[in-house]
């Protein structure tokens, strides 16, 4: 019988530029220490502690590293806790079929707990065992297969540059000597390199600051202390307002494909999660979800 899936204001600081990055980066530095709902809180221990899917079973619960402030992939509501979005919906997947149970089920009985992490301390929380899997727009790469195991993508996405409608910046011509704010742990900057290489403007002086995560770029776009705010597309549409436009819209480069990470170490558990990724993609609870989180 074939298996079906159904699931159920930044502030606006005023300051110069150097003072916005001398307190974004203090602000990094005393978050690096802290555990939230996981944003931070280890470094890679070189070491895994991958648990094994009985042990998961004999936990109770999945532990996923999930995003906490990307609408329509992993967004967790500051009012009541909770999380939604296609990515929270991926791991209840998993976890039904890690216990056995529906996916409705799986969110009744809470089979699956989230830790929230960013594009810097994903790698580290799933090596460390404090997660075992993250399913957070984690691009696939050659590089970081070499370190841990990614389900096949179940999402394929590109690279969308964020600017403010009055900063005059209208084509990556434009680009020269600006700012672009990426994700810290991102590979942003690579891709916009080389597009900017395969458009002809592989001389442009370009600095690339990393920020912690989404709101702290978005913000600083809109005190002006970056020109560009450059991420993913589907997760750069959570903060375009009236003041903001994408850039090109009509140039599509860097593309991104999502997967599920695990460890090395953790073979029975990769099969797994590969396994519903791939019934999620066949089933069409993907695309279902891509349009109810309009991902599209």
């Amino acid at each position: 019988m074939r298996r079906t899936y159904d699931s159920g204001p930044l502030a606006r600081p005023q300051l110069t530029r150097r003072g916005f990055v001398s307190l974004a980066g203090a602000a990094m530095v005393g978050m690096a220490g802290a555990s939230v709902v996981g944003l931070t809180g280890c470094s890679s221990s070189g070491t895994s502690s991958a648990a094994s899917v009985k042990a998961i079973r004999d936990r109770g619960h999945l532990n996923c590293g999930v995003k906490t402030d990307v609408i329509g992939y992993g967004y967790q509501d500051t009012a009541t806790g909770k999380f939604q979005g296609m990515e929270i919906d991926i791991c209840y997947a998993i976890a039904a079929k890690v216990f056995g149970v529906s996916m409705s089920e799986a969110k009744r009985r809470g089979l699956a707990s989230f830790t929230g992490v960013t594009a810097k301390t994903r790698g580290p929380l799933v090596d460390s065992g404090q997660v075992d899997l993250v399913c957070a727009t984690y691009t696939i790469t050659p590089e970081r297969k070499k370190s841990w195991n990614f389900s096949p993508a179940y999402y394929t996405d590109s690279i969308g540059m964020l600017v403010l409608k009055s900063s005059g910046i209208k084509s990556v011509a434009d680009l020269d000597g600006r700012i672009v704010g990426v994700g810290e742990g991102a590979d942003t900057m690579n891709q916009i390199q080389q597009m900017l290489k395969d458009q002809g403007h592989g001389d442009f002086s370009v600095s690339y600051p990393q920020y912690l995560d989404y709101p702290t770029l978005a913000a600083a776009l809109a005190s002006g202390n970056i020109d560009v705010f450059a991420i993913d597309r589907s997760i750069i549409r959570t903060y375009m307002n009236d003041s903001n436009e994408l850039l090109e819209p009509s140039l599509v480069f860097g593309k991104q494909e999502y997967g599920v990470c695990t460890t090395k170490s953790a073979t029975e558990l990769t099969r797994l999660v590969s396994g519903v990724v791939k019934d999620l993609k066949g089933s069409g609870a993907i695309d279902r979800w891509a349009k109810k989180y309009r991902l599209l």
